[in-house]
């Protein structure tokens, strides 16, 4: 039941992002195309079109990233901390790649960071979550395979592969760090929800964000391109979690 619930809120989300509003209005104007109303097809076809274009357009789609990306600054290695929470990201399961091919770049990315404040942090812990998604191996064990190949001691590693999304991992990890402060390491996109949740929680998180996407402006000749409409589409997602939770509170 749980997890139902959980893809079915993937899939509405879907038609709440970027290519989901683009293909509804597509799949709209080419049906009333059918029904010969051209005028209200062409209203739809051409807002379609419009969209496709502004969330591939570089500078729009910065924007969207720096707006959420700007709000919290790079971790402060001097930090006094327990435990360092690594979120989970996407992954895949091939033997014949190397642990660090298996892992997404973003889960990448904030594997090395959790592990970098590991190594500059006496006595403290990692804590990987993260379920395994369509693969028989969890991303929390994946990410700490890595952490393990980086060097990290096995003893200072916890694995939770059970929670399917940030509540969850909000959850477990106040299992174990109560109120006490930690890191939290993810992505710069997903810094301000993760904390936002976190410390609706009652929990005092310290953001580590990685893997940033922002970039400097350079001009507003730029052509459209489809890693920008990507970016445009991971920052809807973050703005619509933000709102979500606004809306539980």
């Amino acid at each position: 039941m749980i997890e139902i619930g959980f893809f079915f809120k993937k899939f509405v989300t879907f038609f709440l992002e970027p290519l989901g509003i683009v293909v509804v209005l597509f799949v709209m104007g080419l049906y009333l195309l059918y029904a010969k109303k051209e005028d209200r097809a062409k209203l739809f076809l051409l807002g379609g079109l419009f969209l496709l274009f502004l969330f591939s357009y570089p500078p729009f789609a910065n924007f969207l990233i720096q707006n959420l990306e700007n709000q919290y600054s790079k971790y402060d290695y001097k930090q006094e901390v327990r435990y360092v929470h690594v979120l989970g990201n996407g992954h895949s399961v091939d033997p014949t790649q190397p642990i660090s091919s298996q892992i997404s770049d973003a889960g990448t990315k904030r594997v090395l960071e959790g592990v970098i404040i590991y190594k500059k942090t006496p006595n403290s812990k990692l804590i990987f979550t993260g379920y395994k998604g369509d693969t028989n191996t969890s991303n929390a064990e994946m990410n700490a395979r890595l952490a393990l190949a980086l060097g990290v001691d096995k003893n200072d590693i916890i694995v939770n592969g059970w929670p399917l999304d940030t509540k969850d991992e909000a959850i477990f990890a106040k299992s174990l760090v109560g109120k006490k402060p930690f890191a939290l390491v993810t992505s710069a996109t997903h810094t301000p929800r993760a904390m936002t949740l976190f410390r609706s929680l009652g929990m005092n998180p310290i953001a580590a964000p990685t893997n940033f996407n922002k970039s400097e402006f350079k001009g507003w000749l730029r052509k459209p391109s489809p890693y920008y409409f990507e970016l445009s589409t991971l920052a809807i997602h973050e703005y619509l979690g933000l709102l979500w939770a606004k809306l539980k509170d």
